[in-house]
């Protein structure tokens, strides 16, 4: 399964080059009433009997004190029911914030779920913890792959980066001073390491100067000491580029080491959306359908 296009984010210009804010809304409204209307009668047999609907799409977000992650993880669960309206969504942490998974899926009941973890490679949580709560539910949930690496979530740290103040280097002299770390959680699985070394190999390549791969906890270099490193090889010029999926402390933490701009978490952009419905359709193609059933 491939990525769905990208939405339109800009409005389009009418004659005389004011944008039409009125007609592109009740554009946009009528085009998200078709597409539920859309995904109402394809749960419709020709005989009039209701089909069985696809299996729900469950977040599985992890979870922070910081109030504005649930507020961002909220607002990405918007984003991806607005792309496909048919298809149910629901949202599970895995600590501090409720709902706790068990308690979603718990909701659930026998329905067939597929658990796209908010979580950016193979840590514990990804192969223990959020496959352990899956079998707890009885059978019906089938857990998707992490989000990253990806190129999407590329697309995104580009973005972030672009808004916190990011300029191209335009001449030699300007990509030899310029860096990014990229600041991750961490872990102690060798899984997980690799996957952030393959996102900060990604990004090194979208932004054409070095990307290292730092930590905030239970893996080396932290982001203060990459930020050093670089700074004694004369890249004077380092943005951190947050790898959250939301805000927390964390994430925090990190933007505070920055030595110049350090970009938002991921959170709710239209290609984190693109990327989580990419990867429920993923698990089903690759047998979470019958899996989950």
């Amino acid at each position: 399964m491939t990525a769905s296009n990208a939405p339109r984010d800009e409005q389009s210009p009418r004659p005389g080059g004011q944008p039409g804010v009125h007609l592109d809304s009740t554009a946009h409204l009528m085009n998200r009433i078709s597409s539920q209307l859309a995904g109402q009668l394809s749960l419709v047999s020709l005989d009039g009997r209701r089909r069985p609907g696809p299996p729900a799409l469950v977040l599985v977000a992890h979870g922070s004190r910081d109030p504005r992650a649930l507020s961002t993880v909220r607002s990405l669960l918007e984003l991806v029911r607005e792309r496909r309206p048919s298809l149910p969504v629901r949202l599970g942490h895995i600590e501090l914030n409720a709902p706790l998974l068990p308690d979603t899926l718990a909701e659930l009941g026998d329905t067939p779920a597929v658990l796209v973890p908010l979580l950016l490679g193979r840590g514990h949580h990804v192969k223990q913890d959020i496959p352990a709560t899956a079998a707890e539910a009885g059978g019906h949930a089938y857990v998707a792959a992490p989000l990253g690496p990806h190129p999407l979530l590329v697309e995104t740290l580009y973005a972030r980066l672009g808004e916190a103040g990011w300029q191209a280097p335009r001449t030699e002299a300007e990509r030899a001073a310029a860096a990014v770390v990229l600041a991750a959680a961490g872990s102690r699985a060798p899984d997980s390491a690799a996957d952030t070394r393959r996102s900060a190999q990604l990004l090194a390549e979208r932004l054409g100067v070095p990307v290292v791969p730092a930590y905030a906890s239970a893996a080396t270099p932290t982001v203060e000491a990459a930020v050093r490193s670089l700074s004694a090889r004369g890249r004077h010029r380092i943005a951190v580029a947050s790898y959250f999926t939301a805000p927390g402390r964390f994430a925090t933490e990190s933007a505070a080491k920055a030595p110049w701009i350090a970009s938002a978490p991921l959170g709710a952009h239209p290609a984190m959306a693109r990327l989580v419905l990419h990867r429920y359709d993923q698990a089903l193609a690759a047998g979470g359908a019958s899996n989950a059933a």
